[in-house]
């Protein structure tokens, strides 16, 4: 059997870490191992506990949910955050984002929405709809040619041809089924697709990927490229 996922909670309000509590643990593959009221703790509980996922709140008091984003993937890199925010359109979610955050979730998502989407960041797929997806390369993208350094141009040299097509479709923002619906293949070899492209590309997950691919000059408004 495997290991429950564990989860440190990171939100100043008491009964909203209480709630998400009850709702995790009746889980039988998630285990919370720790809570936190602000960011500064949310760091210091990281580096004791180092859970699997932090469940993240942006807007607190003291140290945001931000730069405690920046800091927990920075001395954590095996650590996945996923940030919690009222607004799907909250420019502080896209700032975690930035930070290294893997997904963002509305604070009232219904409770099989946030369950499913722990779980996809856990195995390094992201918490994004397309929708949000595509938002946040309309936002972000642009950000950060102008605060990091571009990447080497052969960054996916080592990419097959389908795998490239795959990376492609991450970019646009696209599920896995609906990547196996365009290239004509299983979901099944979409998931092993993604797994490969994320490693060779060294991309902690989608959403990383996605930056990655815009950064590079590799997307636009055409249609998905079917080759490979």
């Amino acid at each position: 059997m495997t290991e429950p996922i564990r989860v440190l909670l990171v939100d100043d309000q008491q009964l909203i870490r209480v709630g998400f509590r009850l709702v995790l643990e009746a889980e039988d593959d998630i285990t919370v191992v720790g809570e936190a009221g602000d960011g500064h703790e949310a760091i210091a509980q990281a580096s004791a506990l180092r859970p699997d996922l932090v469940l993240m709140d942006i807007r607190m008091p003291g140290l945001d949910g931000i730069a405690a984003t920046a800091a927990i993937v920075r001395q954590h890199p095996e650590t996945r955050v996923l940030v919690l925010t009222t607004f799907d359109l909250d420019e502080y979610a896209f700032g975690a984002i930035r930070a290294g955050a893997s997904g963002f979730l509305l604070k009232d998502v219904q409770r099989d929405e946030m369950i499913a989407a722990l779980r996809a960041v856990h195995r390094g797929d992201a918490a994004l709809s397309p929708r949000i997806t595509r938002m946040l390369l309309e936002r972000v993208t642009p950000l950060l040619s102008a605060d990091t350094a571009a990447p080497a141009p052969d960054a996916t040299a080592d990419l097959t041809d389908r795998e490239r097509d795959v990376f492609l479709a991450i970019a646009k923002g696209l599920t896995n089924a609906e990547i196996a619906q365009s290239l004509y293949v299983s979901e099944s070899t979409v998931k092993t697709h993604v797994g490969r492209v994320l490693a060779k590309l060294g991309a902690r997950d989608r959403i990383h990927a996605v930056i990655l691919a815009h950064r590079l000059g590799l997307v636009d408004d055409g249609p998905l490229p079917l080759g490979g």
